[in-house]
């Protein structure tokens, strides 16, 4: 491709000055193995019941604990915040607070509230991102699928 007279470094200039995006795409969708780095997102699926260690200090070991995902409760209408947003808001002249709209994520962690199956006692475990979840699904079996 290139002539004998050209040097290494040349080349290699070359390579970069005019197939710089073709060799960054290049290199960024491929490992050494030749596969490719972004893979399909995996559905994450845990078990109902977790052997795990125990802060409460009746326990302070590990025990069994009970697996269900955290939900955010309903918002108090009492809080001082909304008073004093429902309070502004009253009467004329429209919205009177920003409302955003840049939304940048397109998942959220997923928290684990893990119960104690002794002292009854919850804590709180956070995971990464996912876009699919599941609590005590079934398992994938050695040479089976799941559809």
């Amino acid at each position: 491709m290139f002539d004998k007279a050209l040097g290494f470094h040349e080349v290699l200039s070359y390579k970069l000055c005019s197939f710089r995006f073709f060799v960054f795409f290049f290199l960024a969708a491929e490992d050494g193995d030749g596969r490719s780095f972004h893979r399909r997102a995996k559905m994450v699926n845990i078990p109902k019941t977790k052997k795990t260690y125990c802060k409460n200090k009746e326990c302070k070991k590990h025990t069994l604990h009970k697996v269900t995902q955290y939900k955010k409760g309903k918002d108090s209408l009492a809080a001082q915040g909304k008073r004093r947003y429902d309070r502004k808001q009253s009467g004329y002249g429209g919205q009177t607070k920003p409302v955003f709209h840049k939304k940048a994520k397109t998942t959220k962690k997923i928290v684990l509230r893990l119960q104690c199956q002794t002292c009854k006692h919850f804590s709180q475990h956070s995971i990464k991102r996912c876009k699919h979840f599941e609590i005590g699904g079934d398992k994938k079996g050695k040479g089976t699928s799941l559809f």
